[in-house]
Formats: C-alpha cells, sequence, structure tokens
C-alpha cells in the first residue's frame, strides 16, 4: 500500500452502518420540513382562513366588499378621455388615449393641471396607460380594441429627468403577442389582444390584457429596452371584467387592477402576497367601487393605501353623462392586515407600539402609533446620523413624504419615547 492512501475494507461495515445512519436522519429531516409546512390560506381576513397553514397557496376566497370613494372632483376638459396614472415629483401624471401628446401633472386635491409636457415627435394613436419605474416613465400606446389588428403596438420609454427639464427624451419597445395569429379586422370591442394595463418591475414590462370576449385577463411580459420584442405569455385569470388600469408596489409584493363590468361598474381587484413574478399564484380579491356608470380608467397610490383612479367622460344620449373625475379611495381597511403580516418580520416597521409602512418605500412612509404616545415629535436619520428630516405626529395614522431624499437606508426614531429605531429602506 503506498503512502497516504487508506484501506477501507476492514472497516466498511461500521462505516456503511454510519453512513446509512446520517442518510436516514437526513431524509428524516427532509420529511419533517416537509410536513412542517401546511399549505392553505393564511389570510385572516378571507373566508377560508386556515390558521394551521403556514404557507400562502393561493387558494383564500373573500366576502363581497364595497369602497366608497373618500372624495371626488372634476378633471379639466383638456383631460375627457384620462386613461392612465402614475405618482411621482409630488403629483399624480396622466394623459389622454387618442391624438393629445402631452402628460399632464395634476393636483391631487383639486384635480388642477400643473403642468403639461408635450412627447414631441410621437404619435398618440391609443396610449392607454402610463408606468415606471426609477429612472423612466413608461406610456402604453397599445390600445386595440376597434379591430384588434394593430401591428404597430408599442411602449414610450421616458427620462424623468429628460420631463422634467422640458426636453423630453423618448425611446420606442415596439413588441407582439405571440399567440396572436389572426390580424383580420374584427368587429369593435370583440378582442382577447386589446390591452390597457401595464406595470414596471426592476427588470421587465407586464401587461394585464383586456379581454373582451372572455371578460379575463392574461399576462404577458416583456423586456425594458428599445427595440423590437414578442412578447411572453405567463398565465391569464378570470377576473370578470374588463382591466383598465395598473398599479405595482415591488417590495410589498402588491398589484391594484382597475376595471369595469360592460354595464360600467367599477372594480379594484387587489393581487397580493404572490412569490416572485407569480401575480395570480397569490391572494386574489374584488372589491366594486360605489361609482355606477363610471367609465375607471386608472390607478395609481403613492402610500399603498389611499389610492387615486380615474373615469372617462361618459356620455350616453338622452340617458346619462358621466364627467371625467379623479377619485380617492382609501383601501386600508382591506390592505392593513396585509402589511402588519408582511411587516412584523423583526427589522421592516413593527416596534413596540409603532408601525411603518411599506418597507421598503419609494415616496412615503405611513406611521401608525398609539394614541398614548401623541402628540410627539420624530426624526428621520441617515446612517451617518444626520437628521434629515424632522416633524411631529398628531393622528394615529400620519404619511411622511421621502420626496428630495437620496436612496439609502434611514432610521425612524419618536423622540422622548422608549421606542427603539425603526429601519427605512428608500428605493
Amino acid at each position: 500500500m503506498s503512502a497516504g492512501s487508506i484501506n477501507l475494507t476492514r472497516g466498511q461495515p461500521g462505516i456503511m452502518r454510519i453512513l446509512n445512519l446520517i442518510l436516514a436522519f437526513y431524509c428524516l429531516t427532509i420529511v419533517q420540513g416537509i410536513q412542517a409546512q401546511t399549505y392553505g390560506c393564511t389570510d385572516p381576513t378571507a373566508s377560508n382562513y386556515n390558521s394551521s397553514a403556514t404557507v400562502n397557496n393561493g387558494s383564500c376566497t373573500y366576502a363581497s366588499a364595497s369602497a366608497d370613494p373618500v372624495s371626488g372632483v372634476p378633471l379639466p376638459e383638456t383631460l375627457i378621455e384620462t386613461s392612465g396614472l402614475i405618482h411621482w415629483n409630488n403629483g399624480i401624471w396622466t394623459h389622454n388615449d387618442s391624438d393629445d401628446k402631452n402628460i399632464y401633472s395634476l393636483d391631487t386635491v383639486s384635480g388642477a393641471i400643473l403642468r403639461s409636457v408635450e412627447l414631441t415627435g410621437t404619435v398618440n394613436t391609443d396610449w392607454e396607460e402610463i408606468s415606471e419605474d426609477r429612472d423612466f416613465i413608461y406610456i402604453g400606446d397599445f390600445g386595440n380594441n376597434y379591430s384588434g389588428n394593430r401591428t404597430d403596438l408599442k411602449i414610450l420609454k421616458v427620462s424623468k429627468s429628460s420631463v422634467l427639464s422640458g426636453l423630453p427624451a423618448v425611446e420606442t419597445i415596439n413588441f407582439s403577442y405571440p399567440d396572436q395569429a389572426n390580424y383580420n379586422p374584427a368587429a369593435p370591442n370583440s378582442t382577447d389582444f386589446d390591452c390597457e394595463a401595464m406595470i414596471v418591475s426592476k427588470d421587465s414590462i407586464y401587461l394585464f390584457t383586456k379581454q373582451w370576449v372572455s371578460g379575463g385577463t392574461a399576462l404577458y411580459s416583456l423586456a425594458k429596452t428599445p427595440g423590437t420584442h414578442v412578447a411572453k405569455r405567463k398565465s391569464v385569470y378570470n377576473v370578470r371584467g374588463l382591466i383598465t388600469g395598473a398599479v405595482y408596489l415591488e417590495p410589498e409584493r402588491l398589484i391594484a387592477l382597475c376595471g369595469y363590468n360592460k354595464i360600467l361598474e367599477p372594480f379594484i381587484f387587489l393581487l397580493y402576497d404572490f412569490k416572485g413574478t407569480d401575480f395570480f399564484g397569490g391572494n386574489k380579491r374584488k372589491i366594486s367601487v360605489a361609482l355606477p356608470y363610471h367609465q375607471v380608467e386608472a390607478i395609481t397610490t403613492a402610500d399603498g393605501l389611499k389610492f387615486y383612479i380615474t373615469n372617462e367622460n361618459f356620455t350616453q344620449p338622452d340617458f346619462l353623462t358621466v364627467l371625467q373625475q379623479l377619485h380617492i379611495l382609501n383601501l386600508t381597511p382591506f390592505l392593513e392586515n396585509y402589511y402588519s403580516m408582511i411587516s412584523a418580520v423583526p427589522g421592516t416597521g413593527v416596534k413596540s407600539g409603532i408601525f411603518v409602512f411599506p418597507v421598503p418605500t419609494k415616496d412615503f412612509i405611513t406611521i401608525k402609533s398609539k394614541n398614548s404616545f401623541l402628540p410627539v415629535e420624530f426624526r428621520l436619520s441617515n446612517m451617518s446620523g444626520q437628521v434629515v428630516i424632522n416633524g411631529r405626529l398628531t393622528e394615529e395614522r400620519q404619511s411622511v413624504s421621502l420626496t428630495g431624499l437620496p436612496y439609502g437606508l434611514y432610521f425612524f426614531t419618536l423622540k422622548g419615547t422608549r421606542v427603539e429605531s425603526v429601519k427605512i429602506v428608500k428605493q
């Protein structure tokens, strides 16, 4: 036997017994781990909540629910066909769905136009949605309900800094649907290849189609890079209505879709607590909106609780006229419990009677605190210990704007209390 070699022949039975024991222990551990995971509905607000469930399998069902707008204001006649919304730069931005090449910044209270920016060199064939990421605005020129055979579907990608400068720089993302083979003209409002809702993640664009025939929505993805792409079909879901707008809170794993049925009864369709981009794999809750005959076309939010929606002008001669309006919906009753669940992880928000959400965030945080703390001063400090915001809490629920602060880690502290600092991540 050469130096350095080992002969296992004599001890092989003992070694094999040890290896078998290790293998058996390993398999038992895996089985126990699997058994420890109970799949079911993990949302306590659902009708079929399973208190023993540890993994959400998307099976939650909910009782019928309705939301009444907190407020509503008319929009200027310039915005008779408002069709998309984002919350950006201390305001909400919208656009019309045909001909008009401008995007408009609106006052969130009065609905008045604060600013308009023309996207020169573009054509508004049928702008149906606006979305955003950190650096760009995306405008979906993909409305396709008239004959269902457009071959020029596109998304305009506009630099935010160029919009603020008044000289917008526009790039174009062209795309087609992989499963549309028939481009013969169809009757109006009879195609499943119409689209009015779009969200943008860190790495992709997602489209929620408006399926006129089936009353569902198909989810497609495509790259955020300019050029010509074939979208990828991801999934389909029967929402029992026509989807017209979307907003995405990526860190919170929440999507709010808006739409209406064929007799113009609007609704919000919430998707939340999903894994990755399996948007229909988590909780799905439909909430009717008490605005009969309102053609709701767009939705956005600043804090994940108060949502802005707009409706187009709708006129039925000799029967009804509904003016274009901006409405505010408070969805706290439907989302508060979910935010509490995802923020109950150490380091994300709940600290001795104070709840700060959403974390991570973009532009706003909302602070929910015990009434016994109020009134109380607070401060927000950066990682260097420099106080960047001083303020005073006077209500149990109060929002604080982080607009203008650089991206990074901050610490929220109540002065004169024993509550430890809460970490805030601005993305």
